[in-house]
């Protein structure tokens, strides 16, 4: 099998031991597949065929073990190759989506297994997408208002039963711009919404309102989906100086099984995400409500790996190989129909 990711350069990866994307990587060289790196800016079509300059992995004798070690001895070289000879393009590119990027992948998506489906990240990408999940009494979802009218946000902000609510961009990731709107103190929201919408990330001026959940101090817990099925969760809680519960704000990691209700969001939201092509995906769950989909490049999988001593990268290379094999099975089929049609 040969795949590549698309992705963020190889050599600005600062941190291999705590990568998803590196942690893929490692075990599909040590499958012995190929392994192609590009970013969506080494995209290119010439004469109608879409290729990338890609940086290629070369085959390793022994692969070490250790990711960071993997990182630091593997041996790439720069080749432009057509994307539609790749078997998997899995798409780890960090967010915010490039729309562009897509229409260039539009040409190959009959021809390689794209995870996710170019069609699910083109609906999936912002925060909205939670609002497909049909929750009319808000059981798995929290209020969540989406505007870029200042004074409906103020009103909002007034009504709301809660005293506090999280405010952030509709396009943000990684916990950027995510704040908590107390309204014991909004003598500064008129400036901080003036800011918010002429300033949100991926250049859209929308914001998301949602109401503040109960014993959201407390951490969130993010959950792996492998086709619809939940595969693995972790607990993070928040620093001592950050309300946010990501890692890369300072959260820590710790165990979690996930409870009744948990499940049932991954029951309920599973078979639409397995419909819309998202077979991997990371959701973010705040005392028992979705507060977000992650779609574009979920991590954790390092984390979870070390915190429960198991493999979940195995699970996820399985998967792709049995697609690569159900799509080469499918091509086969149709060329020796078409060949006994050729030959009648």
């Amino acid at each position: 099998m040969n795949i590549c990711f698309l992705m963020y350069p190889w050599d600005t990866i600062k941190a291999p031991e705590n990568d998803t994307s590196v942690c893929f990587i490692h075990e599909c060289v040590k499958r012995g597949h190929g392994v192609a790196i590009c970013t969506p800016a080494n995209l290119t079509i010439r004469n109608s065929i879409t290729s990338a300059f890609c940086t290629v992995i070369n085959k390793m004798k022994e692969v070490p073990n250790n990711l960071k070690s993997f990182h630091k001895k593997a041996e790439t070289r720069e080749e432009m190759l057509p994307l539609a000879g790749f078997d998997v393009i899995f798409m780890r590119a960090e967010p915010p989506l490039d729309p562009l990027m897509l229409n260039f992948l539009d040409s190959v998506k009959e021809d390689v297994f794209i995870m996710n489906s170019l069609e699910g990240m083109r609906v999936a990408n912002n925060k909205l997408y939670t609002a497909v999940f049909e929750d009319s009494k808000n059981e798995i979802i929290p209020v969540t208002h989406v505007s870029k009218n200042k004074a409906y946000l103020i009103k909002t902000i007034e009504e709301s039963p809660s005293e506090k609510m999280i405010l952030k961009p509709l396009n943000g990731f990684g916990g950027s711009g995510v704040i908590l709107i107390e309204k014991s103190a909004m003598g500064n929201i008129n400036s901080l919404l003036d800011f918010y919408l002429q300033n949100a990330i991926g250049g859209s001026d929308y914001v998301i309102l949602q109401d503040y959940i109960k014993g959201a101090e407390k951490g969130d817990v993010r959950v792996l989906l492998l086709n619809g099925k939940p595969i693995g969760a972790m607990k993070r809680i928040p620093g001592e100086k950050d309300h946010r519960s990501n890692v890369s704000a300072g959260g820590t990691i710790t165990k979690h099984v996930l409870t009744k209700a948990e499940k049932n969001i991954c029951e309920k939201i599973g078979p639409k995400l397995v419909k819309d092509g998202l077979f991997f995906v990371g959701i973010d769950v705040i005392g028992d409500k979705l507060v977000e989909v992650n779609v574009m490049s979920p991590g954790g999988v390092t984390y979870m790996n070390k915190t429960y001593r198991i493999r979940l990268q195995e699970k996820v290379i399985d998967f792709l190989e049995e697609k690569v094999y159900e799509m080469n099975a499918s091509f086969d089929r149709r060329a020796r129909l078409r060949r006994r049609v050729d030959e009648a």
